[in-house]
């Protein structure tokens, strides 16, 4: 008795002895599986469930995904809403850095698990910093989630678990006596961006974009209300903050006031818009040239803090604050890491609450210059 028919797809004897099977698929074109098999029952199992998935309505186009990961990360990078200029550079150099030279080549349909647990391993032993591994795998893992979405592949074979999670080591943090040190050295012009980095607990970014209007008359308080954005390219642009939370007024300590009046008389021009920190021929103050004009290296190790970061004083003044007993939702509110929600949720506090770890971080400023104060009288005797 001759074979039963099938009444979807065909199975077909190869003269290597294994089994090749083609159906039509729902345009008409006949495709052939993406594997042959050992015997006729799992040709005819494989065309059961192709069947199967066409008639749910599962059924994939398996062309849709050969196109190469670089060609489909580089559209992904362009066409992403809502990215902010340097997060475009960073994804734009992890791309160049560390995927493509690997992965840019392998179609979508190809990458596996096991593919990229070798990339991933490459990079470890490469020596790649676990910062920047982490930073590549979660942009990677952020692609081929779109790619699932997209339907161009079924599964995304990122699954190393832990993988794109940051640990970077504790950053150091400074005295108050070193804080004032390092602004002893730096330019007098730039002094009062030190006092504040740490003990406003401000962004370079966010010190670089102030500007006079920003400040209330007696210099109580400022407000954070745009960032200057530095692009690897060297094109500077004024922009928001980061996020909702960027967008905050920051109680300055009552112990440095003054000098940051004296700072607005002697350097700032009485115009609102003025910026309150230049280069000094009144230029947008970069990072770089920050850098250069206060010697910084020598500087942080001549106040015995070698390797210190500018963001550091951030850090610095972050850790101080947290002195004043000040709860969680405090700290995220003066320092602008809350969340859209967490920060309309304490927004009706965050005001009175920051005067109070304003005045905490006074209080820690005065008995750093006492205690300062009566070593160096001792010393005269």
């Amino acid at each position: 008795m001759p074979p039963k028919k099938r009444r979807f797809g065909r199975v077909r004897k190869l003269p290597s002895g294994r089994f090749q099977a083609r159906y039509p698929d729902p345009t008409g074109i006949d495709r052939p599986a993406p594997r042959t098999f050992a015997t006729e029952t799992d040709a005819n199992r494989w065309l059961t469930a192709i069947e199967a998935d066409m008639i749910r309505g599962t059924w994939r186009n398996p062309d849709l995904g050969r196109i190469s990961l670089g060609d489909y990360l580089s559209e992904w990078i362009d066409h992403r809403p809502g990215l902010r200029p340097r997060t475009l550079d960073l994804y734009r150099w992890l791309h160049r850095k560390y995927i493509a030279p690997r992965l840019g080549d392998y179609l979508l349909t190809d990458l596996t698990p096991g593919a990229i647990r070798a990339w991933r391993a490459d990079l470890v032993t490469e020596g790649v910093s676990a910062t920047m591994t982490a930073k590549a795998y979660r942009l990677l893992r952020a692609v081929l989630n779109t790619a699932v979405d997209d339907e161009l592949i079924q599964r995304n074979p990122c699954r190393i678990q832990g993988a794109g999670i940051e640990r970077p080591a504790e950053r150091p943090t400074a005295s108050v006596a070193q804080v004032f040190q390092l602004a002893d050295l730096v330019p007098r012009r730039l002094r009062v961006l030190i006092l504040l980095a740490a003990f406003a607990s401000l962004r370079y970014g966010e010190l670089a974009a102030l500007r006079r209007r920003d400040f209330d008359p007696r210099c109580r308080t400022l407000t954070v209300r745009a960032t200057l954005v530095e692009r690897q390219d060297g094109t500077l642009t004024f922009g928001p903050p980061k996020t909702d939370a960027g967008l905050r007024t920051v109680t300055i300590p009552a112990a440095i006031r003054r000098e940051v009046r004296a700072h607005l008389d002697d350097f700032v021009d009485e115009d609102q818009d003025a910026l309150v920190f230049t280069g000094a021929t009144g230029a947008v103050l970069r990072r770089s040239n920050f850098q250069r004009t206060c010697n910084w290296r020598a500087s942080v190790a001549a106040v015995g803090l070698p390797g210190f970061h500018f963001h550091d004083l951030r850090h610095t003044g972050n850790t101080l604050a947290s002195r004043t007993g000040a709860s969680l939702a405090d700290l995220m509110a003066r320092m602008g890491h809350a969340s859209t929600r967490a920060a309309l949720i304490y927004q009706h506090t965050a005001q009175e609450r920051d005067q109070h770890i304003a005045d905490g971080l006074s209080e820690q400023i005065k008995k750093s210059r006492d205690r300062a104060r009566k070593g160096h009288g001792k010393t005269k005797k």
